[in-house]
């Protein structure tokens, strides 16, 4: 499918961030159908079958993780991608338990988001061709295969140690969600850390994949 054919579906309850964000989307190229509401977004998911949903935290009867959890009941592939002013990693944690892809603190400008899309849109891609060949989409709760496998394929090709933030910064996505894949490669033997002391500020922590 080509970039401009692909759909986006925005819900956030905010009637001037939902036009932001269309407007943001003519720019990628790509489509945009949106909603005021988590229960209106959820109708049009179904009618339309996006490839990318926006998402807000903050909403009147269906917050943000309510909505996505109603929206992974349907489809497991898709891409979720939350905007919202809380940067807590508790929340972040538990939009990715409820089967968000990606997260993106407030504001975020227009580039950013635009490849912030573009990069969701390449996880979809690759969530589906997982399903094609009966590969799992989610390798554990809030731990899906097609972002662990970006995210991988970036470390393997660095030479040096890396923070969070660096790698969030190379990989481009939010340091939230590279936070906890960086927490289940360690827990599982695929990184190493380095702490380091510096003069000034708290201990940096450092990862490279084994």
């Amino acid at each position: 499918m080509k970039m401009k054919d692909k759909l986006v579906l925005v819900i956030d309850d905010d009637p001037d961030i939902v036009y932001t964000i269309k407007e943001i989307c003519s720019f990628v190229p790509c489509r945009a159908v949106t909603a005021l509401s988590g229960m209106e977004g959820l109708e049009l998911f179904k009618e339309h079958r996006p490839q990318l949903v926006i998402v807000d935290y903050h909403m009147a009867n269906w917050n943000g993780i309510k909505t996505v959890g109603e929206i992974r009941k349907i489809d497991d592939a898709v891409s979720i991608l939350v905007l919202t002013a809380d940067e807590r990693q508790e929340v972040s944690d538990r939009f990715m338990e409820a089967g968000a892809t990606d997260f993106s603190v407030k504001p975020i400008s227009g580039p950013d988001l635009i490849s912030r899309i573009k990069l969701n849109f390449r996880i979809n891609e690759m969530q589906l061709q997982n399903k094609e060949i009966e590969k799992s989409v989610y390798i554990e709760k809030g731990v899906s295969s097609a972002t662990l496998s970006i995210l991988t394929d970036y470390l393997q090709k660095q030479e040096k140690e890396l923070t969070i933030r660096e790698i969030s910064d190379g990989v481009g996505l939010a340091y939230q969600t590279v936070h906890r894949y960086i927490n289940y490669l360690s827990k599982n033997g695929l990184v190493k850390s380095i702490q380091t002391h510096g003069k000034i500020g708290r201990p940096q922590k450092y990862y490279k994949i084994i």
